[in-house]
């Protein structure tokens, strides 16, 4: 019933036209030098700015959540700025004017929320997450004091303490930092920082030779570019083989550790994925475990995909089975878990070392006679000034969930999953299915009239390969479906579908099916 249902044609359409939101004459004449705060008995006149906005957003939210509107409207850049008025003005235009551009923005954005689209790691639009992040933007502070965030800097105390505990620890430090790339970083920081403490004050003249950071070739490229940021090269990030599934090799790992110390290079760092960006594939965390204890190098885990999945019972293990003897671990709440953008954290098991680490104590921020516990201001452990909230939005979500819907809700992604894999197998004339994901990213090929029954080899799979990039611009524009494709050092191009938004359901994966068939079954 749900394939008969994803067959239905499909009528796709496009809302928020930015001639219907209109002000009223007086309010829609005026400038933003006409509310508050610069005129501040313009009380009214701001909530009825305010409000053509709210409605401008609720409009989205519904057309995002709507099947029967387009995924995007997909223009190439030198026609988009034909569309839109990007200009900055040496006066300043009408409020009616911003609530108009408001309107075309959104007009013209990807609907990344919207149940068909599977193109990234973040997909989804959290409603409780998303108000969350509006009061976020009202609020408007930031997180290196509390004296200036008094409520957030204990929710952020509260529920990084809360994510450290379900990785298996007691204790440990945790902070929110602007991606997973730079919660790598600061893993990174810390392991140099902890194996080679005078290096902050001495730099490289501290280093007993010359240091090495091991990663998978599946990795993450943030792995691979603290290597350059931080003064290592890149060639001394050595990538360890994976395997077919896209593991680490850890006999390879112990190999090339050993290789390096002939040479009298110094291992310190090994970074284990927890859900590649590709494949999601997992790493063997005990066994990487076993090497790093032998060898003394600082264990991290990049978890910032698969995290989620720790808060699974049925799916926590084999996955992250040894997590708890790493060092530090990397878990982004705006993947897996649908926190809005962005939501990256960085977990350690020792406390106090992105203090020590970090801090350079300025003395016009960071008083230590300030007349309360100043072990709550953050902003001394990192190593930005100004950070954004993005707490709230979490503690919010994580509220109206409670730890057990969080629970449920990794457990339907990945049933969603499995049920995609099931109907590509259902169909194996028109889908190759490439192997059984470990995570939610599902790659496959689809195969066109002309090479089914074609058997299966490296020719074919060139074929195959070129037909993605054709399949994937059909449906950019006709605005139908997103899904990614990309090659890997196995293979040349093949669909890469994710699925973790809570909107989607057996029939939204029917359809993703169904419509990459009738885009591509001529090719």
């Amino acid at each position: 019933m749900n394939n008969q249902k994803s067959k239905k044609k499909k009528k796709e359409k496009m809302s928020l036209n930015p001639n219907g939101y209109k002000l009223s004459d007086r309010t829609g004449k005026l400038t933003a030098y006409d509310i508050l705060p610069t005129t501040v008995t313009a009380v009214p006149e701001t909530r009825e700015f305010l409000l053509k906005i709210i409605d401008v957003l609720l409009d989205f939210v519904k057309a995002t959540n709507d099947r029967n509107e387009k995924v995007l409207d997909f223009h190439h850049p030198e026609d988009m700025k034909r569309l839109l008025d990007l200009e900055i003005p040496d006066r300043a235009v009408t409020l009616q004017q911003l609530v108009e551009d408001c309107a075309t923005t959104l007009k013209y954005q990807v609907k990344t929320g919207h149940p068909h689209f599977f193109n990234q790691l973040s997909c989804g639009l959290d409603i409780i997450s998303m108000a969350g992040e509006w009061l976020t933007a009202t609020a408007n502070t930031n997180m290196f004091t509390y004296e200036i965030a008094p409520v957030f800097i204990l929710m952020e105390t509260v529920v990084l303490t809360k994510m450290r505990e379900i990785i298996g620890w007691q204790g440990g430090d945790s902070i929110l930092a602007p991606g997973g790339s730079i919660s790598n970083l600061y893993a990174f920081l810390a392991a140099r920082h902890k194996m080679f403490p005078n290096y902050k004050e001495h730099g490289s003249a501290a280093l007993p030779g010359q240091l090495v950071m091991f990663t998978s070739d599946q990795c993450h490229y943030s792995v691979k570019s603290c290597a350059a940021v931080c003064g290592l090269g890149t060639d001394n990030c050595v990538m360890v083989a994976s395997d077919e599934r896209g593991r680490m090799i850890t006999k390879e790992l112990e190999r090339l550790i050993l290789e390096r110390k002939a040479k009298g290079h110094v291992p310190f760092f090994v970074n284990a994925t927890a859900g590649t960006t590709v494949l999601g594939a997992f790493d063997n965390l005990n066994e990487i475990a076993d090497i790093c204890q032998k060898y003394n190098c600082w264990m991290h885990v990049d978890a910032a995909w698969g995290g989620g999945l720790l808060l699974s019972r049925r799916h926590r293990h084999p996955r992250f089975t040894g997590v708890e003897r790493a060092q530090s671990v990397t878990w982004n709440p705006h993947k897996l878990m649908g926190a809005l953008l962005q939501c990256s954290t960085i977990h350690f098991k020792e406390d106090g070392l992105l203090i020590s680490c970090n801090q350079m104590s300025a003395e016009y921020l960071f008083m230590t006679d300030k007349q309360y516990d100043i072990s709550y201001d953050t902003g001394d452990k990192v190593i930005q000034c100004g950070r954004h909230n993005d707490i709230f939005k979490l503690w919010l979500q994580w509220r109206s969930k409670g730890t057990e819907g969080f629970e449920r809700q990794q457990d339907r992604l990945m049933e969603l999953t499995h049920y995609q894999v099931k109907r590509i197998k259902e169909q194996s004339d028109r889908f190759h299915l490439i192997m059984e994901p470990e995570c939610v990213n599902v790659s496959f090929w689809y195969v066109p009239k002309r090479l089914r029954g074609v058997p299966h080899d490296k020719r074919k799979e060139q074929e195959l390969g070129k037909i993605c990039p054709i399949i994937k611009g059909r449906m950019m524009q006709k605005g139908s479906l997103m899904v990614g494709y990309q090659p890997d050092d196995r293979r040349p191009n093949f669909f890469r579908s994710i699925i973790s938004s809570s909107a989607v359901t057996e029939q939204d994966v029917d359809y993703m099916l169904d419509e990459i068939h009738r885009l591509g079954d001529d090719l």
